[in-house]
């Protein structure tokens, strides 16, 4: 969502990104890292393109490693993890210094759009309507919902209706696309349980060493 909302606006288009929560731009609710395998190529693809996510990582890992160093180079996948409330933090500031960029706390309830037949395309955006009401009208809309559309946390056999991290989730933009003829499927991803420092016996473990010096992400990084 960060980078298709600075992607539009450095193309000098008017752009403003909704979220649920100012405070959690670019917040990684389960394992908070940058990379891995495949996703790291992914972020290199990104940095390529003149995006963030590469740059505000070198700024605020805590550990960087490089991946499958036993085969050959070509799955070889830089993951670096994070310091979750910097990385954050520092995102939010890039986006509040963009210019033609607005940030909006607010739950996009609906998208609106107009019948239309050109080219094969039958229907044509218009805007979106937040929760409150209030319409804000456009000539494009990109989702980026992540995982709060109608999202549920499961802990064991307890239900709970929350986005991640007890923030709200988005539960009227998923009948809003089903109305508009989007067929929609039920993803699930997993979160590690937290353990309690002292009830662990570090000394049966060993320490698994990031790269040292660090490999930066991003073309950019000094």
């Amino acid at each position: 969502g960060c980078e298709a909302a600075l992607a539009c606006s450095r193309l000098g288009l008017n752009t403003i990104v909704f979220t649920m929560s100012a405070d959690n731009i670019a917040f990684m609710p389960c394992n908070p890292h940058i990379g891995g395998s495949s996703k790291g190529h992914l972020v290199r693809e990104i940095d390529a393109l003149g995006g963030e996510m590469g740059k505000n990582i070198d700024k605020t890992f805590l550990q960087s490693k490089m991946l499958n160093t036993s085969k050959g180079p070509a799955v070889h996948s830089l993951r670096c993890q994070a310091d979750k409330m910097e990385y954050s933090k520092e995102m939010r500031k890039v986006l509040e210094a963009q210019d033609n960029l607005t940030i909006k706390q607010a739950e996009v309830s609906e998208i609106l759009f107009e019948e239309y037949n050109d080219d094969g395309y039958k229907k044509k955006i218009t805007g979106v309507k937040i929760f409150s009401g209030m319409i804000y009208e456009a000539k494009a809309v990109i989702l980026c919902t992540g995982t709060y559309l109608k999202s549920r946390c499961l802990t064991g056999e307890s239900i709970t209706y929350s986005g991640p991290n007890g923030l709200l989730p988005s539960n009227y933009l998923s009948e809003s696309l089903i109305n508009a003829g989007i067929l929609l499927r039920r993803f699930k991803t997993g979160t590690p349980a937290r353990m309690d420092g002292r009830t662990i016996d570090y000394s049966k473990m060993s320490e698994q060493f990031g790269d040292d010096p660090a490999v930066p992400f991003s073309f950019d990084t000094d």
